[in-house]
This record gives C-alpha cells, structure tokens and sequence, in this order.
C-alpha cells in the first residue's frame, strides 16, 4: 500500500467512527447493511422524498397498488404485477380507472388493514402536496367505492397511468389511522406502510434501520432486517465496504471506478439497472450562435457519443436518440433515416462550422458540476469539441450550485441527467416542452434550450401524445417526437449511466437486476456466513 492509499484508508476509517458505522460480524446473516451515498436521510415519509438516496429505505417500507417486477422496469402497461391492487380496468377513453384492492392487507405496528379508505388518503394527500404534484394534478378525484375498491378519475387521458402515477413513491399506501394518531410532524420519521419491512430507527446522521413485517400479506422477507447506513464520503464508504462494515454501496459512476474495485477485491458483485440515468445536453437557442441549425449539427457530428458511453463503460450505454432502443419510442442508429444518424464525423463538423460563417470555430462558456458523472462526462465532450474548433472554457463547480444556475438560464450546454420508466413523454414534457422552459428569476423548468418558444417545438405532438386513447398511437406520437428532435437538435441524448451498487458476493437479492429506478428491494434476499 502506498502513502497515498494508506492515508485515504486512515480518513477513512475516522470517517466511519465519527459516522457511528459498526463492523459486520462475518456470522452476522440476519441483516443486510447498505452504505448510501448521502450525509444522512431527509424523511421516511415517501409523499416528501426529494434525496433520492431516502428511497432505498421507502422501497422496503411501502407498497404500490401494482408495480413492475423485482428488479426491471414494466416497458409497457401490460407488464404491471398486482401488488395492493388484485385486477383493474380502463375506460375507452382512458380518464376513468377501477381498482380492486387486495384483502386482509395488515400495516405496521398493529394499525390494521388497509382498506379504500387508506387509498384515497394516500392519493388526495399526494395531490394536495406530495412532490410529484404536476402528474398528481391530472386526477381530478379518487373515491372509495365500497371497501376493497377505487376509482380514479382523471381530466385528461393517460394510457400510461400505472408508470406515470400509481406506481410512483407519492402513490404508495399509508396508513390513515396511523397518520391521525401521530400526527403530521411525526409522520415524517414514521410514516407507517404494508410493506416487507418495518421502519425501528430513524436517525438523521447515521440512517435508517428497519425489521421484517411479520404481519406481511406475501412472502415475508427472508433476512430479518435491514439498515440503510448513510456515508458520503466516497473514500469511507469504500472502505466500509472492502472491510466488512456494510454488505453493499451505491457505487462511484465514474470512470474506472468498477476497475478499480475489482482490483481490491475480485469476488465483488456489481448489480446495475439498464438504462439508468439519461444524460443529455441543452443546447441553449437563445445563446448565439447556437441558434445555427448548423452550429447545432456540427455539435452533433463532433461528439462521439459512442466514445462517451465507451469511457464510462460498464456503466455507459449509448442512445440513438432520447431514448434507449428497448423503451417504447426507442431505436437503433440503422433504424434511423441516413441524415439523422450523425456517426461521428470530425470533418463534416468543421465543414459545417465553415458553412455557419466560422471557418476557425469559436470560443464560448460553460458550466459544469463537479460530482463524478458530470465532470468525467463533460470533459470528454470539452476535448471532442475542441478538436473540430469549437472551444468551450468548461467552469466547473458545486453540484446544487450549478443546478440552481441551470434553472436561472445561465448556461450554453447544459448537461442534466435523470432516470426516467419507460414513459418517453416523462423526458419530452420536462426537457423539452414550452410550458417547462427555463426562466432567468429561476422559476421556470428544466427546458434548458427555450426549445418551442425560440424556435417551433414539439408542444402540438407532445400533446397528442399526452391526450392518447391508444398505447400503439401514443407510441407513434413519441417516435415522430423523437425524429423532430434530432431534426432540430436542441437536446441531444449523450448516453444512459446504470445505477450502481457494489455488495459482497455473500448477499444474494433473490432476482438479476436488470432494469428500473434506483432502488431495489431486499425482501428476497440471503445472505451466507
């Protein structure tokens, strides 16, 4: 070990005291402990969950009306499982959905079952003020008919709805008695659901912990508990990993990273969802001489996108479009018409460059964030770009500070990346709608380019599409989406980035991860001495 390392291990192993993070016994198979990449949990309450790292512990906690399998995202409506809802059916028109609820469902800590009453709570609390209000604003009502039984009404059509809002974190089930009994301040550290595990412990330094539900109306989980320890450090939770303190991490995606884990140890597992995050690049119409249809293609011919997906391989995955080509508006480069396939090509960059009145290209600002996946990402596009002329002065720096100036209009390309189920109008509506533009005083949305408000956009299929009565015709509107954009270029899809997590070869989830959000449930899980 050199001087470097062993320095690393040592801040490290204080990190881990301070943390409270106690060592594993190798004997010690009734818990799986996972080190989350966070400073510490926000909330238990999946209604307000806005760290995406709480929703390892929420996963285990809480239950949907139906869900996808463990393990992969549901491609399309009919790929949904019965969860807390046993059937449900759709009107033709799609605006009115019956659920059948599933009976002798107990929640936690003795509350009793969870009837129609605790699903319309569930719901009107997510639109009254969930995190996820602007698809919970499409309900227009959710009534109880009976006590195994709802119905839901929407002001306009939603042929996805089971993707877009019910199987949403806002949506799970929770407990009404439970909420009225503790309160709404309380409910925050201990929210009460059906699902395999229980909430015991909620810490806002160390984490979560939580014990198996015995009361549970499936399986009951197979490992009596779980803990979901939070260490941001990335150093310190490596180490927690290689020495035996937590049986798993959410991994550093970043390039090289699982290399050099498997140099360390060679048995490590490594589980990771396709597609992941979606990493795209705004290109801001309303920054000269951007507005360039050619400037914009010459971007497109200069980034090599497959280099990109190459460079954070395993982990990178390459998109023809916006989309992966197995989600539903999703295709192949060679599927594509010839002039919107833009393979690498250096040479028709400068060509085009020279044609846009910039024989010797230009230079131009940027902003970029420091955490990992952004930073590695864009300095290869930076190199990219320079090498056909365009020289962008990349300004790197904190994380949320460059979100909050990527939301006040102050950047020329922004990357943003964000996961996204198989629902191609999730990404269109908030990159790329007019209702969703960036505002310079920070109130507008994550439509980075002014796309539809500097030039013509996709607002008019969009929402065709949103207004669907038909999942092929939905389909179709998405993929006429899709070519309108590389037409126009205002955002481009530099690659997908698979959610990680690294676990000791003893731990076994009981299903491949294949697919879905980043978060897996545990209640299949073994785990040997």
């Amino acid at each position: 070990m050199n001087r470097r390392e062993f320095l690393e291990l040592a801040a490290a192993a204080t990190a881990l005291s301070t943390m409270g993070v106690r060592a594993a016994n190798a004997q010690d198979t009734d818990v799986i402990r996972i080190g989350i990449a966070a400073g510490g949990p926000r909330t238990s309450d999946p209604n307000f969950t806005t760290q995406g790292s709480d929703n390892w512990a929420t996963e285990q906690m809480y239950e949907q009306l139906v869900r996808p399998e463990d393990g992969d995202f549901a491609t399309s409506p009919d790929k949904y499982v019965p969860t807390l809802a046993t059937e449900w059916t759709s009107s033709p028109d799609a605006k009115t959905w019956n659920f059948k609820l599933r009976q002798g469902v107990q929640f936690h800590k003795g509350y009793g079952e969870m009837t129609s009453d605790d699903v319309v709570f569930s719901y009107k609390r997510a639109i009254a003020d969930g995190t996820n209000r602007t698809i919970m604003s499409n309900v227009a009502d959710v009534v109880a008919k009976g006590p195994y039984e709802v119905e839901i009404t929407l002001k306009t059509p939603d042929v996805n709805l089971l993707g877009t809002t019910i199987f949403s974190n806002n949506t799970v089930i929770v407990s009404k008695k439970a909420f009225d009994k503790i309160g709404a301040e309380k409910f925050m550290t201990d929210a009460v659901g059906t699902g395999p595990y229980e909430l015991t412990r909620f810490d806002s330094e160390w984490g979560e912990a939580m014990k198996r539900h015995e009361g549970y109306w499936g399986n009951k989980a197979k490992i009596a508990n779980v803990e979901c320890v939070f260490i941001a450090d990335t150093t310190a939770r490596t180490l927690a990993l290689l020495s035996g303190n937590v049986d798993m991490i959410e991994a550093v995606r970043a390039p090289g990273w699982v290399d050099s884990m498997l140099q360390r140890d060679p048995t490590l597992q490594f589980d990771m969802t396709q597609p992941g995050s979606f990493n795209t690049l705004h290109i801001n119409l309303k920054r000269k001489p951007f507005d360039n249809l050619k400037v914009r293609q010459a971007v497109m011919y200069a980034i090599d996108r497959h280099a990109v997906a190459e460079a954070l391989k395993p982990m990178g995955g390459f998109m023809a479009g916006l989309q992966p080509d197995f989600f539903p508006a999703g295709s192949k480069t060679e599927d594509l018409p010839p002039e919107l396939q833009y393979k690498y090509d250096p040479e028709k960059a400068k060509a085009l460059l020279a044609e846009a009145g910039f024989p010797d290209g230009f230079d131009f600002d940027s902003n970029c964030s420091q955490r990992e996946d952004y930073s590695s990402t864009m300095l290869i596009v930076q190199e990219q770009l320079r090498a056909v002329g365009l020289r962008m002065n990349l300004k790197i720096g904190d994380h949320t500070a460059y979100h909050a100036d990527n939301r006040s209009d102050k950047n020329t390309l922004a990357m943003h990346s964000s996961s996204y189920p198989p629902i191609p109008t999730q990404l269109y509506f908030q990159q790329l709608s007019s209702k969703s533009e960036v505002k310079p005083d920070g109130k507008g949305g994550g439509a980075y380019s002014h796309y539809g408000v500097a030039m013509p956009g996709i607002d008019d299929l969009l929402n065709q599409a949103l207004q669907a009565t038909d999942y092929k015709i939905y389909v179709d509107l998405c993929k006429k989406i899709e070519l309108q954009v590389l037409r126009d270029l205002p955002l481009i899809g530099l690659s997908t980035l698979s959610f990680t997590v690294a676990r000791n070869k003893r731990v076994d989830l009981g299903y491949p991860v294949k697919s879905g959000y980043a978060r897996w449930r545990f209640h299949r899980a073994t785990k040997t001495a």
